[in-house]
């Protein structure tokens, strides 16, 4: 390993201090390449940080670093009485991106808003015909079947009608999905016969200016001069540098030749708080690592095969060796911080003779073999797939099951997911915008089975209550239903929660308003580097 994360930091060297030495620049070592740049497409933080948080706004915005609501692209908004209508004051004078193949002839204005949420909702729009994709997440939140419409009320005002409450409608608005494009931008590229361009060629009104992308090495970008909010700015130019060994991420951190990094291995930690040019921002993870089990498949449609598989898991050896003192044990599908989390809620025990007896009464005797799918990547709810993996697979071996440990590229690996292709998977997620339906509802609803339910979990008794809980206003009756979904998933056994990790983000000491995103995510508006 040493020799070749070596070999993989001096491959980097040359092209890496060049760019530290330009006035301005800060460099990025982010763990992947993204899939791509529309956000609307993905539902990945990878994809998020190239795209949403740079390039994009939103017409609402979380505040840098919190999860309060704040306005965007809206300048403000109302709700009507029945929680029914919202109406947006759109900002006037913001600037769509001038590039080498794109320049705006008009400003940010409502068009642009009913062109990016239209396009979600509505399959025979033009624009997604001649570009045919899926909008997983707007899908995931159930925005599809409960916005009825949206209209122009003139070219500064937006009205969202819904069929039904949805309490956390305005959350959802803010989070990367929603990130509004151009109109003009999309009707050029319609003309032109290259709709596609709008995924590899972004144009937003965001804090950065893409420049280019060279997969699995860098994405370059300029900050927006023109960008609407003051201040914003700091940095002439921001580069992702695609670094996927955490060994070499922690070595251009130290060399100085990145100043914001992300996803340490928990061994790696103490060297890098020793460093006195190196700060490590750490904060409790809005996130949890699980097992999904696809219950569309033969053996794992079988609840007590999904229980056996669940109580064989040795999860505190899990976070002995995986997390190394950075996390802590998971029961439910939410973290514990997440409002109407059910604290009564116990895992079942580790216990080899009883999951055995489970696989018998289930018609396995002598067990089985299945897929289990391992990312190939960090993510800020698992640091280290590959070993947890072959942890999983060991426990299993002790009843009879043998897992055979597959793996992508990460865009794959969540593209091959989401049709249902695994037996069992290493998954995650972390909070988007501090609401329980972000994690019952995305997770195991009915609504997201071709999206992040990688359980493809659709089961009426929960989805009621999800839906219910969506449906009312009332925080109190809310909390009511979501702590009786939890129940019912301790019950069936669509996931194994694992942990709850810790986020660590080390950063240069050079770097000033870094903020950690409850969210996961990595934002470079208001960052600056000294």
């Amino acid at each position: 390993m040493r020799t070749s994360s070596t070999l993989l930091l001096a491959a980097s060297l040359a092209a890496a201090s060049s760019l530290a030495s330009a006035a301005g620049t800060l460099i990025f070592c982010s763990e992947g390449s993204p899939a791509g740049f529309d956000p609307g497409q993905f539902t990945s933080g990878t994809d998020f940080d190239a795209s949403a948080e740079t390039i994009f706004n939103r017409l609402v915005q979380f505040q840098r670093g919190g999860t309060k609501l704040e306005p965007g692209l809206a300048e403000k908004w109302s709700v009507s009485p029945d929680g029914l209508t919202y109406t947006f004051n759109l900002r006037k004078g913001v600037k769509f991106h001038t590039t080498e193949y794109f320049k705006p002839t008009r400003d940010f204005n409502a068009d642009d808003v009913l062109f990016t949420f239209n396009r979600m909702l509505d399959k025979d729009n033009p624009f997604r015909k001649a570009y045919p994709t899926e909008f997983p997440y707007f899908t995931d939140m159930g925005m599809n079947d409960n916005i009825v419409k949206i209209e122009k009320v003139d070219a500064n005002t937006v009205r969202f009608v819904l069929k039904t409450v949805d309490a956390s409608f305005l959350a959802d608005l803010a989070m990367s999905f929603s990130s509004i494009q151009s109109a003009e931008y999309a009707d050029k590229l319609l003309k032109e016969g290259r709709a596609q361009d709008i995924n590899s060629k972004p144009i937003g009104t965001g804090p950065f200016i893409f420049k280019s992308y060279q997969k699995d090495a860098s994405i370059r970008y300029a900050g927006n001069k023109q960008y609407w909010k003051k201040g914003d700015v700091k940095i002439d130019n921001l580069v992702f540098a695609i670094t996927t060994d955490p060994s070499v991420r922690n070595q251009k951190l130290k060399a100085g030749e990145c100043q914001v990094t992300v996803y340490p291995r928990p061994a790696d930690l103490a060297g890098l708080k020793a460093d006195p040019k190196v700060k490590v921002l750490s904060q409790s993870g809005f996130n949890l690592g699980y097992v999904a089990y696809n219950v569309k498949h033969k053996e794992l449609s079988k609840l007590e095969v999904r229980q056996a598989l669940d109580m064989a898991i040795n999860k505190k050896a899990i976070l002995s060796a995986v997390y190394q003192g950075s996390g802590q044990l998971a029961t439910n599908p939410m973290p514990p911080t997440q409002w109407s989390y059910n604290k009564a809620l116990k895992d079942a025990p580790y216990d080899i003779a009883k999951a055995k007896a489970l696989l018998a009464k289930a018609g396995y005797p002598h067990g089985f073999s299945l897929n289990l799918w391992a990312m190939p990547v960090q993510r800020p709810y698992n640091p280290n797939a590959k070993l947890m993996a072959e942890l999983i697979q060991s426990d299993w071996a002790k009843i009879g099951v043998k897992a055979n440990i597959v793996t992508y590229e990460w865009g794959e690996y969540l593209k091959r997911a989401k049709s249902g292709e695994h037996d069992a998977m290493l998954i995650g997620w972390t909070g988007d915008n501090g609401d329980p339906d972000n994690w019952l509802g995305v997770l195991l609803g009915c609504d997201a089975m071709n999206g992040n339910n990688f359980s493809k979990f659709c089961y009426k008794p929960y989805e009621a209550l999800i839906q219910k809980g969506k449906r009312s206003a009332n925080v109190a009756e809310r909390t009511k239903d979501y702590m009786q979904a939890q129940v019912i998933v301790k019950q069936q056994v669509p996931m194994t929660p694992i942990a709850h990790s810790t986020v660590n983000q080390p950063i240069s000491t050079r770097v000033t308003g870094f903020l950690v995103s409850p969210f996961g995510l990595n934002s470079f508006y208001g960052v600056g580097i000294k």
